[in-house]
């Protein structure tokens, strides 16, 4: 078929849709992971100069991811802050220098032949890893090396840099093999409008900032950058994941449409956004925001959620090169949503780390990270950093309706010890003679199977439960999320995973307490109709998800659905779902 647009042919490519929405524009194809490498033997006069280059090379690739950081605007996505913290961690490891130069010292390798032959050396050692987690950071350690040698060539090799130039007052598609942290920094001030990548999926770093932004983005098009041309006329679905390069009058047609659609249906719903989540059988549905800084409040407000579902406060201790935030800085930062919120309910997590995150200048070694020293066990482990976040909540109680959330309980004695340091917190708190408050809820998080089994014992401890569907089905399935190796087997339909969500929620009904998710299915509209059927009454979301949640929401019979939910899972052994969430 030939493109009746550009006289080519026409090409129909695929990938895994990540992020939702229809754009048509040009391509740009970005290739910073191919760079040309000199090998060249230096004498042995040339081998100080040599190191001394290659300490400034990684000195200024350091003190660029610094400046990136600490230059993010309030609206970043968050995942960059982390994301870039683990490379400048890399870059900064004393090993990568020591190491590329005794490669140079002893083999007279010029800095970018080192580098190349470390990183190579490197990456193959953690790709041989059993722990698929520590797999996934050997490319990481590829885009570090790739970051340093350009700066060896001068710094001129920087595609990024140049899309807002390429693209002003054109509807600019990235094409690349993956996009880094500190790229997504650059292509954010671009004006770009969806991008596509050779690898990666769901749960990958580009498709998760990809739908904070609202950027269309297709990952895993295996060999895109190389099937398709600078300045092609492209097609992106990222939803279905199909990509048309060059399309007929005819294809293009047909997207043009479909994506005016999608836009009048985006705006419709941006109209509708404040009206109550109320069923068509007149069943109120509870729908929150999931914040990662006191400034994102109010946007859940202005999206129209009904209050704060999932506070993540561990993003104000990942990258604060100062150390830990002071109990006053924490207070500081809780009673500014709670005011924010005035009456409206606000649960705040305490700190969730030693996983995918970690603290500035703090690095896990444990062999697998998502079964260590994490979350609730950190904390615990660190009874006086604990105990500063605890105070500063009690204190910020006095402002509004706080909700304490505590993540990743595996057993009765967590919730114990999380209590008497609660108590413990509170007799400090008098001592100094500080204001606080002891009206607020506690929470548990639902994200390890053993404890949803006996949801039940946890719930008579608590006031509440959250589910955490990202790493419930992460346990469940013995799948790790952001591994791109096994990503596609992460199933929120398993029957096993419905089931336990079911199970959930029936105990929370039963006996009289509330049970929210606050996970990716959550702010899915895929899954929104089987979640009511479950019985789910309170959803929690990134803020941009809320008017479609609530939308479909409007639209659903809640009895009905409930029923045509219970009648499937009897059944059927797997639930089926139509493009819009029905069942099949």
């Amino acid at each position: 078929m030939e493109s009746l647009t550009t006289g080519k042919a026409t090409l129909l490519l695929k990938g895994k849709g990540v992020s939702k929405g229809v754009v048509i524009g040009r391509a740009i194809i970005v290739d910073e992971s191919d760079l040309e490498i000199p090998h060249y033997y230096l004498n042995a006069a040339q081998l100080d100069a040599e190191c001394e280059r290659l300490d400034r090379a990684i000195q200024a690739v350091y003190d660029e991811l610094d400046q990136l950081q600490r230059e993010l605007p309030q609206d970043a996505p968050k995942e960059l802050a982390p994301l870039l913290n683990v490379h400048s961690l890399l870059v900064s490891d004393p090993m990568l220098a020591q190491e590329c130069k005794v490669l140079i010292r002893d083999n007279a390798y010029n800095a970018e032949w080192a580098l190349s032959a470390q990183g190579q050396h490197l990456a193959h050692q953690f790709e041989a890893m059993d722990d698929a987690y520590l797999r996934e950071r050997a490319l990481d350690i590829r885009q570090v090396i790739e970051l340093v040698i350009n700066e060896l060539q001068g710094g001129g090799n920087k595609p990024m840099d140049l899309v807002s130039k390429i693209s002003e007052g054109v509807s600019t598609i990235v094409v690349a093999r993956d996009i880094t942290p500190a790229e997504m920094v650059k292509l954010r001030a671009a004006h770009f409008a969806g991008f596509i990548t050779d690898i990666g999926g769901p749960t990958s770093h580009t498709a998760i900032v990809a739908r904070s932004m609202g950027v269309p983005a297709v990952c895993g098009a295996t060999n895109a950058r190389h099937l398709i041309h600078d300045h092609d006329l492209i097609v992106i679905d990222g939803e279905s994941g199909d990509i048309v390069v060059n399309p007929s009058a005819e294809i293009l047609r047909f997207y043009q449409a479909k994506e005016e659609r999608l836009l009048e249906d985006r705006s419709q719903l941006w109209e509708n956004r404040l009206l109550p989540a109320m069923s068509l059988d007149e069943q109120a549905i509870t729908i929150l925001g999931n914040i990662e800084n006191p400034e994102e409040a109010g946007e859940v407000l202005a999206q129209g959620g009904q209050g704060i579902g999932l506070y993540r406060t561990e993003f104000l201790f990942m990258g604060n090169r100062e150390g830990l935030p002071s109990e006053d800085e924490q207070y500081e930062a809780y009673a500014s949503v709670l005011i924010q919120m005035q009456t409206k309910p606000v649960t705040i997590r305490t700190l969730d780390l030693g996983y995918d995150k970690n603290m500035q200048g703090e690095f896990s070694s444990a062999v697998n990270p998502a079964l260590g020293l994490r979350a609730v066990r950190y904390c615990l482990a660190q009874p006086e950093m604990f105990l500063s976040q605890l105070k500063a909540l009690l204190r910020a109680a006095r402002h509004g309706h706080l909700k304490i959330l505590i993540p990743m309980i595996a057993n009765h004695q967590e919730i114990v010890a999380v209590k008497n340091l609660l108590q413990e917190a509170a007799h400090r708190l008098r001592a100094e003679g500080k204001d606080f408050s002891e009206d607020y809820e506690l929470g548990v998080m639902i994200e390890i199977p053993a404890v949803a089994y006996v949801v039940d014992l946890i719930l008579a401890e608590v006031d509440f439960v959250s589910i955490g569907t990202n790493d419930l089905i992460q346990y469940m399935l013995a799948i790790d999320r952001i591994d791109s190796d096994v990503a596609h087997l992460f199933d929120p339909l398993h029957p096993a995973v419905v089931r336990m969500i079911a199970h959930v929620i029936d105990t929370g009904l039963s006996m009289n307490k509330p049970v929210s998710i606050c996970g990716e299915m959550a702010g899915d509209s895929l899954y929104t109709r089987l979640l009511l059927g479950l019985g789910l009454k309170e959803f929690s979301m990134s803020p941009k998800q809320i008017p479609e949640v609530k939308h479909i929401i409007r639209q659903s019979h809640i009895a009905q659905t409930r029923q045509r939910v219970m009648r499937s899972l009897k059944q059927h052994p797997r639930l089926e779902l139509d493009a819009h969430g029905f069942i099949v």
